[in-house]
């Protein structure tokens, strides 16, 4: 069940949409029109193919009546006129010919444009995901923002293909077959087109509904998506099958599948009935003019003759005619009410203001500082984190000169991870400044800076694809002779050439067909092959076993030979021969030392390494 706090939340979004939804929808709607500007004059030439073949709609049914008029029955008398009538056939021929070959080349158009649309809509709410920073993708699901990318775009795609088309189209096919309805016969025109503003008032209502239906189901399907995203990745699979809770697992999807069913199957059927009553009274016009024009024949009422057989079957001809726009309308109508919901999700990822941002005129490093990091009384708070709370980090200050390396040890949640984020501008200090060569990090450009950095971190993540693939992440262009130099400092070479497939092997998800010390070896290869000035290893080693730890600490090794390295460690045997220690505590720095220095005080430190090193701490 929802909790009060998930409910107010509800509701408080629900009252913030009915008062903001009308400049909202005109918003979404200018922003939609913005996606069509580069292809402006494939869409002028699609709508001018829309005028034509709307307009080219309603001849058929005026050569019916002078099919019926001049050709099977003339009114001047006699038997039918065979030439007039092959004329007159020729016509409605070619006429049809012309509009099925100008309606193909137009929906070549209209699917041309709507592609293009829908894939630059899809790079773009990509490339703003992206730009976003470090706390928005901890803070959301990535099942929610697959759902944004594939569902939500996706279901926009048939709006976008045909929707401005549909309604130029309908709507110079409505205007055309009612002109040429008051041009045959004008009171059995306004006789057709009286039933028309209860339908457009029941169409407004219907589409209401299910634009809010529509809504619901594409948060249903987001949560769906996240749930297999959850449960079907290598992780969530270990983690159901580890606990035996495949069953609940399944029952969980399987409801939240009934649900998705559910609001598919009302969204489907929303404005079935509405259509069913379309079609009933459209088709029931015929009938109604059949009787008032016979009434009309027969009470002497058409005393001008205006009334002749090809006129009634040429008007019966074009209101069914009409039917087809008309309904055409609606539907698009619907269509546009249910993508607005989807349309709304999709720019509000758009709406989304990166955090983090590169200055207008950024700096660069002083190239003969590059690798000197300095921390001035940093506080830092995590956007999530409440302002009543202690501080991750509390007035911070250290500095590394280029070619030190700098440890960074203490108890979990003391901030160590933190200090090598910002050092990344993953994120931004809350106060104080983080300097990289002797420049305020957020004056330089973030790429070049990221350029400068090698982040190793206790989870090496690798994309599923082959080794030598996740290597050139570092440098495209490597050479193989490149990736085996780097793989030989990281002491995984041989390890490779072991391999059926050798650099070509398949890592699998998140490199799982690997064990932890080959991952974190490739990783390290990684960095080594980008050769970086400044390397952060964010305990690159606490979670392997003890030989693995021993190659990957010898690769490690390697990677630091003449650059800077910032080592966030809780094994401190991988950190004895530091330059600098700092050990923190809720955010402070409350020592500061060599191993050595830092032993001799017995202060935190040694109690650490008593705890960690027995045996060494007594020798």
């Amino acid at each position: 069940m929802m909790g009060s706090r998930g409910r107010s939340l509800v509701d408080e979004h629900a009252v913030r949409a009915r008062n903001t939804e009308a400049p909202e929808i005109d918003r979404i709607w200018r922003r939609t029109g913005a996606l069509f500007a580069p292809y402006r004059w494939t869409l002028v030439l699609a709508l001018v193919l829309v005028l034509i073949t709307g307009a080219l709609g309603v001849l058929p049914a005026l050569l019916t009546q002078q099919a019926f008029d001049r050709g099977l029955f003339p009114l001047e008398g006699g038997g039918p006129n065979l030439v007039a009538l092959w004329w007159i056939l020729g016509a409605m021929v070619g006429v049809l010919l012309l509009n099925s070959a100008l309606t193909i080349w137009q929906t070549w158009l209209t699917v041309l444009i709507g592609n293009s649309v829908t894939a630059d809509l899809r790079v773009r709410l990509f490339e703003r995901l992206q730009q976003m920073e470090l706390a928005f993708f901890a803070r959301t699901k990535t099942g929610e923002i697959q759902s944004r990318l594939q569902n939500d775009v996706g279901g926009v795609a048939t709006t976008l293909q045909s929707t401005f088309t549909s309604i130029v189209g309908n709507v110079v096919s409505t205007i055309a077959a009612v002109s040429a309805m008051f041009v045959l016969d004008w009171r059995l025109a306004i006789l057709s087109l009286v039933i028309m503003p209860p339908l457009v008032l029941m169409q407004r209502r219907v589409g209401q509904r299910r634009a809010r239906i529509a809504t619901q189901t594409q948060q249903s399907l987001a949560t769906m998506t996240a749930m297999t995203q959850e449960s079907l990745s290598v992780s969530g699979v270990l983690l159901t099958k580890t606990l035996g809770r495949e069953d609940e697992s399944l029952e969980r999807y399987r409801e939240a599948n009934r649900e998705q069913v559910r609001l598919q199957r009302r969204l489907a059927m929303m404005g079935q009935w509405f259509f069913g009553v379309v079609r009933v009274v459209m088709g029931m016009v015929p009938v109604v003019i059949y009787l008032v024009a016979g009434f009309l024949l027969s009470g002497g009422a058409d005393a001008g003759g205006a009334l002749t057989a090809g006129t009634i079957v040429a008007f019966t001809t074009v209101n069914s005619q009409l039917t087809r726009p008309l309904t055409g309308l609606m539907r698009t109508g619907l269509d546009i009410q249910t993508s607005k919901a989807l349309f709304a999700r999709i720019f509000e990822y758009l709406g989304l203001e990166p955090a983090i941002r590169d200055p207008e005129r950024p700096r660069t490093p002083r190239r003969d500082r590059i690798g000197e990091l300095e921390f001035e009384d940093v506080t830092f708070r995590y956007p999530d984190q409440d302002a009543s709370e202690r501080p991750t980090l509390d007035r911070v200050s250290f500095a590394v000169r280029p070619g030190q390396m700098a440890a960074f040890v203490g108890a979990s949640g003391a901030g160590k991870s933190t200090i090598g984020y910002l050092s990344a501008r993953l994120y931004d200090a809350s106060e104080g400044a983080v300097r990289f060569g002797g420049e305020d990090v957020r004056m330089l450009d973030r790429g070049e800076l990221r350029g400068d950095l090698g982040f190793v971190s206790q989870e090496s993540y690798l994309i599923h694809a082959s080794i030598a693939e996740n290597l050139r992440l570092a440098k495209p262009d490597a050479t193989a002779a490149e990736l085996e130099e780097a793989c030989r400092k990281a002491s995984i070479h041989e390890q490779i050439r072991s391999f059926p497939d050798g650099y070509e092997t398949i890592v699998g998800e998140r490199g799982y067909r690997l064990s932890g010390g080959e991952k974190q070896r490739i990783a390290i290869a990684r960095v080594l092959l980008k050769d970086p000035p400044v390397l952060i290893l964010d305990e690159a080693t606490s979670a392997l076993d003890t030989v693995s730890e021993r190659h990957v600490q010898r690769a490690i090794d390697e990677a630091s030979r003449g650059r800077t390295v910032l080592s966030i460690a809780h094994r401190l045997s991988t950190i004895r021969g530091a330059d600098v220690i700092h050990v923190l505590d809720r955010g402070r720095i409350i020592e500061r030392g060599t191993h050595e220095e830092l032993l001799a005080r017995g202060g935190a430190y040694a109690e650490l390494y008593r705890e960690q090193e027995p045996r060494g701490a007594s020798e």
